[in-house]
């Protein structure tokens, strides 16, 4: 069994943060990070849902 780490909790939190909507400027404001350069290198990481409804978004806006 994998051990969790509390840092791991703010990770997803971060994630699941971007993945609601939140921008990564809010996520980083949130987390309390000076630089989004933090927050998007270690923090946030791409679901696949959130890949999905990023390729929904682009085949809508070139109305494939």
């Amino acid at each position: 069994m994998k051990i969790i780490k509390v840092h791991d909790f703010r990770k997803t939190n971060a994630s699941l943060l971007f993945e609601s909507g939140a921008s990564i400027k809010d996520v980083a404001q949130r987390l309390g990070h000076k630089s989004i350069k933090t927050t998007t290198d270690v923090y946030v990481k791409v679901t696949k849902a959130k890949q999905d409804e990023t390729a929904e978004q682009f085949a809508k806006y070139m109305a494939f």
